[in-house]
């Protein structure tokens, strides 16, 4: 039995959610919470979930700093992010932060069941928020690591750290101290070689070759 906790600071969604993932088979809700900080206190006294769904936008501790202190403290339990917000920043922040997935909540049950099976089985889940070039990545590791090797310049391989950071392309390209220019410029033939249009994307495959680490 797979152990889920829901962390989502509306509490009608929570009871839904709840109700549609027991129903699943195999899977169990052992537990919800309305924040983050609640989460870390019903972690003293309740079982530990082996998945626990994830919401961005919430009071006293948010989904970006609930992830990174599961990230530093409880690392077995993998995240999923469930939230409205399909933007690249708040998706790349999250990865950045140890979420092994990322689904939006108007998704449909299959889809979540899915999400949870690839997320806990699996470790990692990618839907069409990241490109399906950037899932082969994940699951040819020795394809992937070589292309690293064999495709990235210096100058690339500094780009795509840049890019798993909070910084505009206008900061990176001060911080690589080129012109805006140079950095449209390598981001284009990024998106060329790895064969992705997103900068979610870029950073992805930034994880997957430990060009980064989450």
């Amino acid at each position: 039995m797979i152990k889920v906790a829901l962390v989502d600071d509306h509490a009608l969604l929570r009871s839904g959610l709840a109700s549609v993932i027991n129903s699943f088979g195999g899977y169990k809700v052992v537990f919800e919470a309305d924040h983050g900080r609640q989460f870390i206190d019903l972690l003293k006294t309740q079982p530990k979930p082996d998945v626990i769904l994830l919401d961005i936008n919430m009071p006293e501790m948010n989904g970006f700093e609930t992830a990174t202190w599961i990230k530093n403290n409880e690392p077995a339990i993998k995240v999923l992010v469930l939230s409205m917000m399909d933007d690249d920043d708040s998706i790349i922040k999250m990865l950045q932060n140890g979420a092994k997935g990322y689904i939006l909540k108007d998704s449909k049950p299959d889809a979540l069941r899915n999400a949870l099976n690839e997320v806990a089985l699996k470790g990692f889940f990618f839907n069409d928020l990241v490109t399906d070039k950037v899932m082969n990545l994940f699951s040819k590791p020795e394809e992937a690591e070589q292309s690293q090797a064999i495709l990235l310049t210096d100058r690339e391989t500094d780009f795509l750290k840049w890019c798993c950071t909070e910084k505009s392309y206008k900061e990176i390209a001060d911080t690589m101290d080129i012109s805006v220019r140079s950095v449209e410029s390598i981001r284009s033939t990024m998106f060329e070689k790895l064969e992705t249009l997103s900068r979610v994307g870029l950073v992805m495959y930034a994880i997957r070759n430990g060009i980064v680490k989450v």
